[in-house]
């Protein structure tokens, strides 16, 4: 499992995975707790399985390859 998700984009699903599981408790709504930790558990881990089919990359992979180009090229 190679990380899909950039910095800025984990940040996000914190904030709203955050905000959604705790509107969710508040409201007894077991949907927004679910996206809520959904978003929590990507973002922790780096990697959301959507972006897999969709072809998608937040930039976490990109910024990899191009610390090994740099140090291959010292």
């Amino acid at each position: 499992m190679k990380c899909n998700m950039g910095k800025i984009d984990r940040a996000i699903r914190i904030v709203l995975g955050i905000v959604l599981l705790g509107w969710g408790l508040m409201n007894s709504c077991i949907i927004a707790d679910i996206v809520g930790v959904i978003l929590l558990f990507t973002a922790a881990i780096g990697w959301c399985p959507l972006y897999v089919p969709l072809g998608l990359n937040s930039g976490c992979e990109t910024k990899k390859e191009e610390d090994k180009k740099a140090s291959e090229e010292q």
